[in-house]
């Protein structure tokens, strides 16, 4: 595995454990694909460190169980802010 991959591995998991984020906050962070974040995480983490590993999948499976709950407050807050501008 190249360096670059491996200290983005790194960088990704700790910025997942540090901001609590989600998959999609955290590519959008560095520019990269869900995808991609995720092979990272899941793959190439458990080689390079698996400790750490852990402790961002940890994060990721906290933030994936809560993830419906997201989607509702935030469908309410779309449905909550058109009716505050009048549009139905």
């Amino acid at each position: 595995m190249k360096s670059y991959i491996e200290e983005r591995a790194i960088e990704i998991a700790n910025y997942i454990i540090e901001e609590n984020a989600t998959v999609r906050q955290t590519a959008k962070q560095f520019g990269i694909s869900k995808s991609t974040v995720h092979k990272d995480v899941t793959d190439r983490l458990q080689q390079i460190n698996p400790g750490l590993a852990k402790q961002a999948r940890q994060v990721l499976d906290v933030n994936k169980s809560e993830r419906h709950i997201r989607g509702g407050l935030a469908t309410k807050e779309k449905y909550l802010h058109r009716h505050e501008i009048g549009i139905s």
